[in-house]
């Protein structure tokens, strides 16, 4: 199997995008995958979209033929951007964003106590109101128990006059945390923000963030000025150390970190500007460029980062939001993977990586 796509969902003329997703296994071993999945004719970031799931029982070789709908369209706009996470409690948690319009994006949640057969009624995990982006894959759950649900709030500017009127929403990202420490039920703000230290158009944008082994955390921003910046919190998320540039080099998209649960790793996937690639590297348009997509495993809390290769490597295509899922004889991947002429976001595919290959020492194209 080596590296391979099990799941292909392209768009289709009543299905303009499929996108972001998230994995978790349930307690009777099976794999539920959920995803957005956009209808009608706009696939845009406020088109409409449903949260559908497929299922897997064989550890993501093969995934069932249809999706089952978790979350009809709530929102004014649509409901996408998922975390599942299987809770301390036992219960299934499904985090999306509701999004109404450019001046109300926020994250809800439900919970499950049957393996995903029905949800709960939402809570809201932001007190505040706003827009707020909480990318997929993103909410974790520290050994403590506490939920942390890293967002970027983009102020707006003035009233928006249409429903894409991008001109009224600040796309500097400010990052901030919030936090819920009775299992989902109540939620409140980190005690800091962070905005990027340097003049730039993004901000700090899609936070994410992984608990360390020493108990601090360690959280993460893509930028529009070259590299990921990264910040630490050394009390569970309630303050943070100032922003500052990280290791990882790369276009305005996201990067992703999980630890893998069968070996304790860290495995952080990106879009990487390293030159080792023989790309272009640095574009003039810091949102494109979505090209390679490459990984790495640190083995020392992130101090070094080995095993470096690439997973996709196509100039015709983009690759982002990848959510990562570590099973028992591998890992899985899901990330977009649209043509850059008709739309990165558009399609979506999981990849299964077994072992072998994921802890190869020599870069692969």
């Amino acid at each position: 199997m080596r590296s391979s796509i099990t799941l292909d969902l392209p768009h289709a003329a009543d299905n303009p995008r499929n996108s972001e997703g998230s994995f978790v296994t349930l307690a009777d071993g099976r794999i539920l995958f959920a995803y957005s999945r956009f209808y009608g004719a706009e696939g845009d970031d406020h088109g409409a979209a449903d949260i559908c799931g497929r299922f897997s029982d064989d550890n993501g070789e093969h995934w069932s033929d249809t999706d089952a709908v978790l979350v009809k369209n709530e929102g004014g706009c649509n409901v996408m951007s998922v975390s599942l996470l299987c809770l301390q409690d036992g219960r299934i948690a499904l985090f999306y964003g509701r999004k109404n319009g450019l001046d109300d994006c926020r994250l809800y949640l439900r919970t499950s106590d049957d393996d995903a057969r029905t949800w709960s009624d939402p809570v809201c995990c932001i007190p505040a109101p706003g827009y707020f982006v909480v990318n997929n894959d993103r909410v974790i759950q520290l050994r403590s128990g506490r939920l942390v649900a890293p967002a970027g709030w983009h102020r707006q500017r003035r009233a928006a006059t249409a429903p894409n009127d991008y001109h009224s929403l600040d796309f500097r990202g400010i990052a901030l945390f919030f936090l819920s420490d009775d299992g989902g039920r109540t939620w409140r703000e980190s005690q800091d923000w962070r905005a990027l230290p340097v003049r730039s158009g993004s901000g700090l944008q899609e936070p994410g963030v992984v608990e360390l082994q020493d108990g601090s955390l360690y959280a993460y921003c893509r930028t529009d000025i070259g590299c990921h910046y990264e910040m630490r919190s050394a009390d569970a998320g309630e303050t943070w150390t100032p922003p500052s540039p990280s290791v990882f080099l790369a276009p305005c998209s996201p990067l992703s970190i999980k630890r893998l649960p069968q070996t304790g790793e860290l495995l952080a996937v990106w879009n990487d500007y390293d030159p080792r690639w023989g790309g272009a590297g640095r574009t003039a348009n810091p949102y494109d460029g979505r090209n390679p997509l490459a990984m790495a495993i640190s083995r020392d809390e992130g101090q070094t980062w080995k095993c470096r290769k690439l997973v996709e490597n196509d100039p015709g295509r983009g690759f982002c939001y990848t959510a990562i899922h570590g099973v028992e004889d591998g890992v899985l991947l899901a990330y977009c993977c649209g043509e850059r002429k008709t739309g990165q976001l558009a399609d979506l595919c999981i990849r299964k990586i077994d072992n072998e290959w994921l802890h190869e020492q020599e870069a692969r194209s």
